[in-house]
């Protein structure tokens, strides 16, 4: 790679993601600090990479390191310590911060870390990764030659009995939409507009979450009407169909684009430029590049995520 940034990062956290950043940091010549909690992570993380972590958290390692001297932190940290953390990070003075998607537990959470923020005086964007995947600047380009988004739809189906058995605790499981649906949708609104009117509905209920069917639809601050399906308890995955007056566009999985074309049945791949997201987690560097350059277009904030929690609550209960 021929960037070099020549920035100093704190990276917290010895999660796989985490380890994910520290790739394209390491490829964007970036100066990155480890900081983990636990040894048994930390030791993984080391082997992993190369890199030996901190140990201890966040709070024992400011009492040996002054926050100035990082230009930026990015938190990968389990959902469960998002908010914790970041509110840390603010108190001693680190204000440039890139918070893994989705930022909080839950809408609490995210409205408190929210105003937190703001009192700080943070710059607080959420990690959102899939908006800078090749398959989505390229689908972006597409849509603008076509004139605009028409209407557009998305499904969020978890595998519920694969989830069921994983070892994350049960308070993230019962706040999975926000947990890990939520990155599909956020995809889905960045492209087509937030809603300005949804009717939502939800039924059914899992051992592990108070719901499993969610069935709805709306219309966008943009103008554009959509619509939204997912069964936790029934086969699917991740979809988001996007639509104009010449082509529907289908990210399925997301990480390609299929393309159809008006007055024919055929569905094809689109030729992209994947290397990056093939070379590193996907959309992970040219996120990476456009927050430690200052280029927060593509980013939502914490304001606007804990604005869009209120969306994502509804999603999930329905009436």
């Amino acid at each position: 790679m021929s960037d070099n940034l020549n920035k100093k990062v704190l990276l917290i956290g010895t999660t796989q993601m985490a380890l994910d950043h520290l790739s394209v940091l390491v490829a964007l010549g970036c100066t990155t600090t480890v900081v983990g909690r636990g040894q048994q992570n930390a030791d993984w993380f080391e082997k992993e990479s190369g890199v030996k972590p901190f140990v201890g958290g966040i709070d024992l390692f400011f009492e040996q390191q002054n926050a100035h001297n990082f230009d930026a932190a990015i938190i990968a940290v389990g959902v469960e310590k998002l908010a914790e953390v970041t509110k840390s990070l603010m108190n001693r003075g680190l204000l440039n911060i890139l918070l893994e998607k989705p930022g909080g537990l839950n809408k609490g959470e995210l409205q408190d870390l929210a105003k937190s923020g703001a009192v700080a005086k943070a710059n607080i964007v959420l990690g959102y990764n899939r908006r800078f995947y090749s398959s989505v600047l390229e689908a972006e380009k597409i849509i603008a030659q076509d004139g605009g988004i028409t209407s557009f739809n998305f499904e969020f189906t978890e595998w519920g009995h694969v989830i069921e058995k994983t070892n994350n605790i049960a308070i993230v499981k019962q706040n999975w939409f926000l947990a890990n649906s939520s990155h599909p949708v956020d995809l889905a609104f960045f492209l087509g507009g937030k809603p300005a009117q949804m009717k939502c509905f939800s039924a059914g209920k899992l051992a592990w979450h108070d719901k499993s069917v969610f069935q709805g639809a709306g219309i966008s601050d943009k103008g554009i009407l959509f619509s939204y399906s997912a069964n936790w308890d029934a086969p699917g995955r991740w979809v988001v169909e996007v639509l104009t007056k010449e082509h529907r566009l289908y990210f399925k999985p997301m990480e390609g684009l299929q393309i159809q074309k008006k007055g024919s049945v055929a569905v094809n791949p689109v030729e992209i430029d994947n290397s990056l997201d093939t070379r590193f987690k996907a959309g992970l560097y040219l996120q990476a590049k456009a927050f430690l350059t200052g280029d927060y277009s593509r980013f939502p904030n914490i304001s606007e995520q804990a604005e869009m929690s209120v969306h994502y609550d509804y999603i999930v209960n329905g009436n």
